[in-house]
C-alpha cells in the first residue's frame, strides 16, 4: 500500500475531546509558516507535485493561487516566492493524491456520510468519476458522462425557466463564468446566486451608487504610496497573508496603519516575513501603529465620529483637512453631509464602539495629517444589518479629503476568493445591468430575461418552499456556506435535481436533491490538454482589477475528469439542443473563442486574447481611480447621510460573529490548528472576554449550548466550549460553518441581502447533550 493511500485509510474525523487551548500569538508567519506549508503539501501530494506546484504559483505563465484574491506586482519586481502558508494549503488540497473512487462511495452510504464532518469529507480526496444517486437509493453509484448530461438536460428543459438555479463559487475562472451565465440566460433565468452574495455584496451595494463602480479603486502600488492605511474588519494573517508584506513595506516607507477589529489578531500586530533575516531570526515587522478594539457592529459610529472630527479640525484651520475643490467639482450632497455631522453624541458613540473619545480623537489627528489615505475592509464590515450604510460612511470619509483618483488613496474592499470579483465582471449576477444584457444578446443572437433572479438567500428560501426543480452548483458548498443551515439543507432535499461540479466530497453532496449528480472537474493546478488544439489556459481577476492568465501543469488524479468549460458546454448542449444559436462546442474546444466573445460583451476586455497573454495581464478600467470620474446617476460621487445604527444585545445576551480558523478556507478545512489564536484539535469553541464569561456564570472550558434570538424565534447549536479570550467586551466569536445554524434566514443586510453572520444575539445554557458524533449535531437547530 502506498504511503498516501495508507494515510487516506487512517483518516480520522474531528473529536472535540482532543481540543487544546493555549494563548494567542502576537506575530504572523515566520519559519513555522514555511514548515506547515511544506508539511501539508508533502502529506497531500508528495514531494514532486508539491515542489512543482509551488514553484509556479502566482508567477507569469503559471497557476494563479486558488486561495485569496490579493494581487501580485505588475511592475516587474515580483518575488520568487509569491505564495503564503494558506495559499500553499489551498494548493495542497487541490494537488492531493488521495482519491475518492466508486469503491469509496460504495463503502459509505448516505447514512454514514451524514454523520461525518466537513473536515473528514474534504480530506477524503479528489473525486475520480461522475456519480449519481436517485430518490430511495442509499449510495452514490457511477454514471457515464453522456448519461449524466442527458439527465441534466432533460430536467432543465422540463422545468419552468425560473425554477432552475445556477450557483457559482468564487474559484470559477472568467471564461467558465462567462459561459455559465450565458447558459443560465439561454435557459431563461437570471437565477445566478454566488458566494459574493454572502460576503462583499454589501461593498458593491454601497460603492455602485456612491462612486459608480462596485470595486476597489486602488492598486498595489497605491498601498506603497499611502500615508495612512485603515485595515477594518479583517484578519489578513489568515485570510490574506501576502497583504502583510504589502503593509510592512508601506510602513517602512512611512505610512501609518490603523487596525480596527474586535479581535487582536496576530496578523494585525506583527509580521515575520520568512523571506527576510528579520522575519527568520528577529521579531519581524510591526503591522499596526494603532489598534482600535471596536465592538462588533460599531464601525458606523466610529466613521461618523471621524467625519465629525475632521469637519471640526478643518473649521479651525479652513482648507487644511477637507478638499473643498474636489468636493465642489466632483461630488454631490456635501452640504447635507456636513450639516448632519456638525453635532455628535459622544456618549452614544462610546457605547456603540466600545472605544474612548481620546482614541477616536487621536485617529482623527492621523487622518487630518494624511494627504493620501486608503481604507481596506472585509467581512467584519459587510456582514452586519447596516453594512451598506457603514461602507457609505467609509466613502464619505474618503470623499471629504479627496482620496479618490490620486496616488496612495482610495477604497480597498479586500475580496476573499481568488476570482470572486472576476465572476461578477463576467456576468455572474442575479441583477444584471441592461447594457450587459444588450451586448450579450447582440453577440449571440439570443434574448436574455430582464427580470431579476434569486440571490443566495432568496434561492435558499425558494428551494425550501419547493419552488426550485434544478439546482446546479459550479463549485462551492452552499449547504455549509449559507445562513440558516437547517433551512438550506431542507431546500437542497426538496429540489428535484441537484448537480455539483466539484473536486472533492462535501456536505452539499450528502443533503442532496431527489436526484443528485456529482460531476468531477479539473482543479486550477491540473493540466487541461484534452482539446483539439492542445493545452488551454484560463484567466482570473484579482481584488485590484488585474486580469491575468492561469494554467495548470500537473497530471490530473483521474482520466475521467473534465474541465469546467467543457462541462458547461455539454450541459448547455443537452439542455438547449444541438440547433441552439450558441456554438458551445467551439468554446469548449478553444478557450480563445470564449475570450473573443467576452471581449465584445464585457467592458474593458477589448483585445482580450492578446492582452491576457502579456506577462502580467492587463488592468481593467476604473474611472474613479484613473480619471476621477464617477458613473453615478448624477455623474458625481455621492455623499450619504444615514442614521446611526449599532448592535445592542438584549439583557443576558452577547453579540456573536463568525470567523475562519487559520486552517480553513471558507467551507474547506485544511486541518484543525488555529495556530494564531491558540486553538487546536477541535472547532466547536466560543471565544469570550473573561469579564463577560464571569457575568454568564460559566467557567473557562465549560460546555454550553448556544441559543440565538431573532424576532422572537430561537435557534440552538449544541456543545460549544467556552474559551476565555481577549475579544471586545460584549462580543463573542465562533467558527463557521458550525455557527451558521444560528443565523436566521431573515437576518440580512439591508440593500445587499447579505446574511448577518456578524450580528447574532446569543446566550448560553449548559449543554444537555451527551458527547456524541459532532457531525450529527453541527447543524442542529431548534426554532
Amino acid at each position: 500500500m502506498s504511503e498516501l493511500r495508507r494515510r487516506q485509510k487512517e483518516l480520522k474525523d474531528i473529536d472535540e475531546a482532543d481540543l487544546q487551548v493555549t494563548g494567542p500569538e502576537h506575530a504572523a508567519a515566520g519559519l513555522k509558516a514555511v514548515q506547515v506549508s511544506f508539511d501539508r503539501g508533502i502529506t497531500q501530494g508528495g514531494v514532486s507535485r508539491t515542489v512543482r506546484s509551488m514553484y509556479r504559483v502566482n508567477q507569469p505563465g503559471g497557476v494563479d493561487c486558488p486561495g485569496c484574491a490579493w494581487p501580485e506586482s505588475i511592475t516587474g519586481d515580483r518575488k520568487r516566492i509569491e505564495f503564503c502558508e494558506n495559499g500553499a494549503k489551498a494548493l495542497a488540497e487541490e494537488n492531493t493524491q488521495r482519491v475518492v473512487t466508486p469503491e469509496w462511495w460504495a463503502q459509505h452510504p448516505i447514512s454514514d456520510l451524514e454523520q461525518r464532518t466537513e473536515y473528514w469529507l474534504g480530506q477524503s480526496g479528489r473525486i475520480t468519476e461522475p456519480m449519481m444517486i436517485r430518490e430511495g437509493e442509499t449510495h452514490y453509484t457511477p454514471v457515464p458522462w453522456a448519461e449524466a448530461f442527458e439527465i441534466i438536460g432533460e430536467h432543465i428543459r422540463a422545468a419552468e425557466p425560473d425554477r432552475s438555479v445556477f450557483y457559482t463559487s468564487g474559484r470559477t475562472a472568467n471564461e467558465t463564468a462567462f459561459m455559465y451565465q450565458l447558459l443560465a440566460r439561454c435557459a431563461g433565468t437570471n437565477n445566478l446566486p454566488d458566494c459574493s452574495n454572502m460576503c462583499h455584496e454589501s461593498s458593491g451595494s454601497a460603492l455602485n451608487p456612491t462612486i459608480g463602480i462596485g470595486k476597489g479603486t486602488v492598486s498595489l502600488e497605491d498601498l506603497e504610496r499611502a500615508e495612512l492605511i485603515f485595515v477594518v474588519g479583517q484578519n489578513p494573517g489568515t485570510n490574506h497573508p501576502r497583504m502583510l508584506g504589502t503593509l510592512a513595506e508601506a510602513r517602512n516607507k512611512g505610512a501609518k496603519v490603523v487596525a480596527v477589529n474586535p479581535l487582536p489578531e496576530a496578523g494585525l500586530l506583527r509580521f515575520k516575513d520568512p523571506q527576510t533575516p528579520q522575519g527568520i531570526a528577529g521579531s519581524g515587522d510591526r503591522i499596526s501603529d494603532e489598534f482600535l478594539q471596536i465592538k462588533v457592529g460599531g464601525d458606523q459610529a466610529l466613521f461618523q465620529a471621524l467625519g465629525h472630527l475632521l469637519i471640526q479640525r478643518d473649521a479651525a484651520n479652513p482648507g487644511s483637512v477637507i478638499d473643498r475643490e474636489f468636493i465642489e467639482s466632483s461630488t454631490h450632497g456635501a452640504e447635507e453631509y456636513l450639516a448632519a455631522r456638525a453635532e455628535l453624541d459622544w456618549e452614544v458613540t462610546e457605547r456603540a464602539t466600545g472605544l474612548q473619545r481620546w482614541e477616536i480623537e487621536h485617529i482623527a489627528d492621523l487622518m487630518a495629517a494624511s494627504k493620501a489615505t486608503i481604507f481596506c475592509w472585509a467581512l467584519g464590515i459587510t456582514q452586519q444589518p447596516h453594512s451598506v450604510d457603514t461602507i457609505r460612511e467609509i466613502v464619505n470619509l474618503l470623499l471629504l479629503q479627496g482620496n479618490f483618483g490620486k496616488p496612495g488613496a482610495g477604497a480597498c474592499p479586500v475580496r476573499g476568493h481568488s476570482n470572486v470579483q472576476g465572476d461578477r465582471t463576467f456576468g455572474i449576477w442575479e441583477r444584471p445591468k441592461e447594457g450587459f444584457l444588450e451586448r450579450l444578446d447582440t453577440e449571440f443572437g439570443i434574448e436574455s430575461p430582464r427580470h431579476h433572479g434569486y440571490d443566495s438567500t432568496e434561492a435558499m428560501k425558494a428551494m425550501a418552499a419547493g419552488d426550485v426543480d434544478v439546482f446546479v452548483s459550479l463549485g462551492g458548498n452552499l449547504a455549509m456556506a449559507n445562513s440558516d443551515t437547517e433551512l438550506m439543507e431542507e431546500g437542497l432535499k426538496a429540489t428535484g435535481l441537484t448537480v455539483h461540479i466539484s473536486t472533492k466530497p462535501n456536505r452539499s453532496h450528502v443533503v442532496h436533491g431527489r436526484t443528485s449528480i456529482i460531476l468531477p472537474t479539473l482543479g486550477r493546478s491540473d493540466r487541461d490538454d484534452k482539446h483539439p488544439d492542445g493545452a488551454q489556459f484560463l484567466s482570473v481577476e484579482n481584488s485590484m482589477s488585474v486580469v491575468s492568465s492561469t494554467q495548470g501543469r500537473l497530471e490530473p488524479v483521474s482520466d475521467h475528469l473534465l474541465a469546467e468549460p467543457v462541462i458547461i458546454a455539454r450541459i448547455a448542449e443537452a439542455a438547449l439542443g444541438a440547433e441552439h444559436a450558441v456554438d458551445w462546442k467551439a468554446m469548449a474546444d478553444d478557450y480563445d473563442v470564449i475570450r473573443d466573445h467576452a471581449s465584445r460583451v464585457v467592458p474593458g476586455t477589448e483585445d482580450f486574447n492578446r492582452r491576457v497573454r502579456d506577462k502580467y495581464g492587463f488592468v481593467l478600467p476604473n474611472p474613479p481611480r484613473d480619471h476621477r470620474q464617477f458613473a453615478t446617476e448624477g455623474g458625481k460621487a455621492e455623499f450619504s447621510v444615514r442614521d446611526l445604527e449599532y448592535l445592542e444585545p438584549p439583557a443576558g445576551h452577547l453579540v456573536l460573529q463568525t470567523m475562519r480558523s487559520h486552517d480553513q478556507y471558507n467551507t474547506t478545512f485544511y486541518g484543525l490548528d488555529d495556530r494564531y489564536r491558540g486553538i487546536s484539535g477541535g472547532r466547536r469553541v466560543i471565544l469570550i472576554h473573561p469579564e463577560d464569561l464571569a457575568e454568564t456564570g460559566f467557567a473557562d472550558r465549560d460546555m454550553v449550548d448556544v441559543i440565538s434570538t431573532f424576532r422572537g424565534e430561537e435557534r440552538r447549536a449544541h456543545q460549544f466550549r467556552l474559551v476565555s479570550y481577549p475579544t471586545a467586551r460584549g462580543c463573542v466569536a465562533a467558527y463557521y460553518p458550525e455557527a451558521n445554524a444560528l443565523v436566521h434566514r431573515d437576518l440580512v443586510a439591508r440593500e445587499s441581502n447579505t446574511p448577518g453572520f456578524k450580528a447574532m444575539m446569543v446566550r448560553f445554557e449548559s449543554s444537555a447533550m451527551p458527547d456524541e458524533s459532532l457531525a450529527a449535531v453541527e447543524s442542529s437547530v431548534l426554532s
